[in-house]
């Protein structure tokens, strides 16, 4: 069932503060106003979103000095033929034709 904006108010315990120019402040409120949605909301949602998308895009890689010189040299090893793909980047996009 969908959270009312009363329960996910109450839900929500603590408080981020910022200062933003006038600008910042028009351009946040036009976008949320043309989703219908509050301020508040809105800049949670993006701020949520941009920092889920941080934390996917991190990568760690623990390998010792064997594997990390075997994973640089399957790295720096040329492709192996694939005459699939090769037609595939060779052929015109259907907007192209």
């Amino acid at each position: 069932m969908a959270t009312t904006s009363i329960e996910s108010k109450r839900l929500r315990g603590q408080n981020i503060n910022l200062r933003v120019s006038r600008s910042q402040k028009a351009l946040i409120d036009r976008a949320a106003g043309a989703l219908g949605r509050s301020r508040s909301d809105f800049m949670l949602e993006a701020a949520c979103r941009a920092a889920e998308s941080t934390l996917l895009d991190q990568r760690y890689f623990h390998l010792d000095d064997a594997e990390f010189h075997r994973f640089t040299a399957l790295l720096d090893r040329p492709p192996a033929d694939n005459p699939r793909l090769r037609r595939l980047l060779h052929t015109k996009a259907p907007w192209e034709k």
